[in-house]
């Protein structure tokens, strides 16, 4: 049996942020980060972008020494089975039990299966694993369709053509991020990815995929020597929900101080679903600074001090040498509004007359 302490389940941005902010304010007490991921913590943004194009060669944000240092442990490879918030311990499937005084959710979320078939051959990136045997891959490859249109899939597919690789993004949209950012950026993020190499197939889906080809939807066959899957991910908030925690579409309710239903358990990062102050509403963040931002107030909180969130979500995102930033409340809007400059643009997302988002792309 592990001392009770301070306990972090994932080592993304929001765990692992949680972990250091507790652990500076109460350097005596223990604090522990379980992670299913057997890599030390790295910064995943770069994995569909740089590192993908064959740069960052390490990616680690701390040393192992780093974890001595601080007085952090960092078990990794590590599957929690179970949450029991009545004793308050973390079960792992080992049978191991780790004992909490405070417990921090950040376990992140999982890529959505491509359910076709074939569809389990098709690489997946949302891992430092997974990009390492894409990166591979990609050294022998010819040709690659990158399946789905969202960011991710933008930017892997423009790195990979960036290789020199003959490369397809096919997404049932009519353009890319359409659903998130409507048709007239959808339609400038399109050329975009031409600019880079991409070739981009529309308003159809993937069939099947066999041997070097995928079948659409249309009854094109692309050849492919490289598949790779990005049709999305969704919170994993399994543990919370087996353990009785309140949740809602599969992501932990949490207030504005990261609390869940349970005594001492937070939530932060892909997996909560926080009251943000200044929205006056709860806000889904599926980005890595937004969970960085979430996993402190947990680390604070938790630690004895105050803090909200009520900072507005913001992200970036890259094709080739473009860079995208967002800014605003979600994916949701009634009116989009865009405006050109001379190297990019500016799209403000409306409802009810109230501006809820922007979009800028070198602006």
């Amino acid at each position: 049996m592990v001392a009770p302490g301070f306990i972090a389940i994932g080592s993304g941005p929001a765990g692992l942020t949680a972990a250091e902010t507790f652990g500076r304010k109460h350097p005596k007490i223990p604090v522990h980060i379980l992670s299913s991921d057997p890599a030390l913590p790295y910064a995943k943004p770069h994995l569909s972008k740089a590192y993908l194009r064959g740069r960052y060669p390490k990616l680690d944000l701390h040393s192992p020494g780093w974890f001595v240092q601080n007085g952090i442990r960092l078990h990794s490879g590590i599957t929690v089975d179970h949450i029991d918030v009545v004793n308050r311990e973390v079960v792992t499937a080992a049978g191991r039990r780790y004992r909490y005084w405070h417990l921090v959710l950040a376990c992140g979320a999982t890529p959505v299966p491509l359910a076709v078939p074939g569809g389990e051959t098709a690489q997946p990136l949302r891992s430092f694993s997974d990009a390492v045997v894409l990166r591979m891959a990609a050294k022998n490859a010819e040709s690659a369709i990158v399946i789905g249109g969202g960011l991710i899939g933008c930017e892997a597919a423009s790195s990979l053509a960036s290789c020199g690789i003959a490369t397809s993004l096919v997404a049932p949209e009519p353009v890319p991020l359409h659903r998130r950012f409507g048709l007239e950026v959808g339609e400038r993020v399109a050329k975009m990815l031409s600019d880079n190499g991409v070739r981009f197939i529309g308003s159809t889906g993937v069939a099947a995929v066999e041997d070097r080809c995928v079948t659409l939807n249309s009854g094109e066959a692309v050849e492919a020597e490289l598949v790779v899957s990005a049709v999305g991910v969704r919170p994993d908030g399994r543990l919370a929900a087996a353990a009785g925690i309140d949740t809602e579409c599969g992501r932990v309710v949490v207030d504005e101080h990261m609390h869940t239903s349970a005594v001492n358990v937070y939530a932060a990062g892909d997996v909560a679903l926080a009251y943000n102050v200044t929205a006056g509403r709860r806000v889904p963040a599926e980005h890595w600074r937004d969970a960085a931002r979430q996993g402190r107030i947990a680390g604070l909180v938790a630690a004895g001090y105050q803090a909200v969130w009520d900072a507005v979500p913001e992200f970036s995102f890259a094709i080739g040498d473009q860079m995208l930033k967002y800014r605003g409340w979600g994916t949701e809007f009634e009116h989009s509004r865009v405006v050109d400059h001379r190297d990019g643009f500016t799209a403000w997302y409306e409802i009810e007359g109230e501006t809820v988002g922007v979009l800028s792309s070198n602006a």
